[in-house]
């Protein structure tokens, strides 16, 4: 007779006995800040059923903590997946304020990653069909949703063996420069890039798909004017007393100096330089488009772009930077 199925709700298997076991422990790793070390959750073995839920609610919990969008029901799909590695060495990374998660593993991997992402293909064996539904919907489901949403799903082989899935709200590319990837795909990854043109107003997690290359696009901000070349700049000052030592004569008043202009000190290397001019030639930039201009990795560039928004020279809009009047003075 036909019946419904419901994970996590089915028996154990023959004469009471788990049919699998698991014996180690899942790490999840939450960076709070990406120039600090994580933060590490441990979910201790536990009874199967028991062990995925704890890990899924862990990470869905841990995710929206720092103001990630990611689904549970997307979440649980993934770690369900940990049944097909025997439950080796799970680990979870939550980075970009919970919007890009990554479930690595150190089990058999997955050989035909492409045909892992289509309905109706699984590895699935009987005993894991107590804890999972085992027909092929979970990694195609994610994927789907993550693509109509704008973000993407990748695949990836694990360092010595096993299995690494990438969920992000971000396109591919972004979620590469966010996890310290190569820009570009690798042997052996199966990229899921962002769709554009999707008939919702509205996601569930408040984001809209952007244009085609522009990632993500927050609706609090409304389309950027590009900048036109502006006039010589003249900062105001930024204190009422002057650098230099006055010599004995008595000090003018305040009134006859007040107005005059203070540079701020700015030190720009050469990195810093290259931002700049990529900046005043295009516009608008971010550490994925400085990446395929000059090289280095995406975590310099971001710390350069940071070390520029400190100064004022350059402002953050959305997922990319632009030149502030100020910027556009040292971009000469």
């Amino acid at each position: 007779m036909a019946r419904d199925f419901y994970p996590f709700v089915e028996g154990t298997g023959e004469e009471g006995r788990e049919a699998l076991e698991v014996t180690h422990p899942a790490r999840i790793a939450v960076y709070d800040d990406t120039a600090a070390a994580p933060r590490v959750v441990v979910v201790e073995p536990r009874d199967v059923r028991g062990y995925l839920e704890e890990i899924t609610s862990e990470v869905s919990r841990l995710s929206r903590e720092q103001g990630g969008s990611i689904p549970f029901m997307v979440i649980r799909e993934i770690v369900e997946n940990f049944v097909h590695a025997y439950f080796e060495a799970p680990t979870i990374t939550i980075l970009d304020g919970g919007n890009t998660i990554r479930f690595s593993d150190q089990g058999p991997g997955i050989k035909e990653k492409a045909r892992a992402l289509e309905y109706g293909t699984t590895s699935a064996t009987e005993e894991m069909r107590h804890y999972i539904r085992g027909v092929g919907s979970g990694l195609p489901y994610a994927q789907q949703y993550m693509q109509d949403k704008g973000g993407s799903l990748e695949i990836e082989d694990n360092i010595s063996g096993g299995t690494v899935v990438t969920i992000s709200t971000h396109p591919a590319a972004d979620a590469r420069a966010v996890t310290g990837a190569e820009d570009q795909g690798a042997e052996g990854t199966q990229a899921v890039p962002a769709q554009t043109g999707v008939p919702w107003q509205q996601s569930p997690w408040g984001w809209q798909p952007g244009a085609p290359g522009t990632g993500w696009a927050q609706q609090a901000y409304p389309p950027q004017p590009s900048y036109a070349p502006q006039p010589a700049y003249q900062p105001r000052p930024l204190y009422q007393q002057p650098s230099y030592q006055q010599p004995s004569y008595q000090q003018p008043p305040a009134a006859l100096w007040q107005g005059a202009p203070a540079e701020p000190a700015v030190r720009l290397d050469e990195r810093s330089r290259q931002v700049l001019r990529l900046l005043a030639e295009r516009g608008s930039a971010g550490p994925t488009d400085l990446v395929q201009a000059f090289g280095s990795s995406a975590a310099t560039w971001s710390r350069t772009l940071s070390a520029l928004a400190a100064q004022g020279a350059v402002l953050k809009r959305g997922q990319k930077y632009q030149l502030t009047e100020f910027g556009h003075t040292l971009a000469v």
